[in-house]
């Protein structure tokens, strides 16, 4: 057989009458019979009814444990809750001293320990000490021979 012969797949293996039409039921769904009932009641309403109302009682009591009911939700956001606690009263405190913001040297971790800084040039004055300093482009024996410190200007 050539390639072109089996293309569309073997003809006539299956059925040798290409045009009949597949059967709509299987022998399993054809052999299953369906069960049928007495065709009379076997219990009476009320107990028919008895037993609808405790399988609806027993179903009802699984479902509240299982899905307890959800806790009520505060919205509140953090500065609601954080900030804004009641019975705060804001005192501003008294000041002890008139400090000039425009001329007094800023309070910083380096300005206390100035002391302690290394590869920075002698200071000048105690009130200043990060000042702007000519001491970097002054040559070494232009600078031993200073006594005084410069006057803070």
């Amino acid at each position: 057989m050539s390639i072109e012969a089996l293309k569309h797949g073997h003809r006539g293996i299956l059925t040798m009458d290409q045009d009949s039409k597949m059967e709509a039921v299987t022998t399993v769904k054809e052999a299953y019979i369906h069960p049928k009932g007495p065709g009379v009641r076997l219990h009476g309403i009320r107990r028919e009814l008895l037993e609808k109302h405790i399988a609806q009682m027993m179903s009802d009591k699984i479902h509240a444990e299982q899905n307890p009911p959800t806790p009520k939700t505060e919205f509140c956001s953090v500065t609601q809750k954080d900030y804004c606690a009641g019975g705060f009263v804001p005192v501003i405190p008294k000041t002890t001293q008139v400090h000039d913001y425009q001329t007094d040297q800023t309070v910083t971790f380096w300005h206390e320990n100035y002391q302690r800084i290394q590869g920075v040039t002698a200071i000048q004055t105690l009130k200043a000490p990060f000042r702007r300093s000519a001491r970097f482009s002054k040559p070494h024996s232009e600078r031993l021979d200073e006594t005084e410190f410069l006057p803070d200007t």
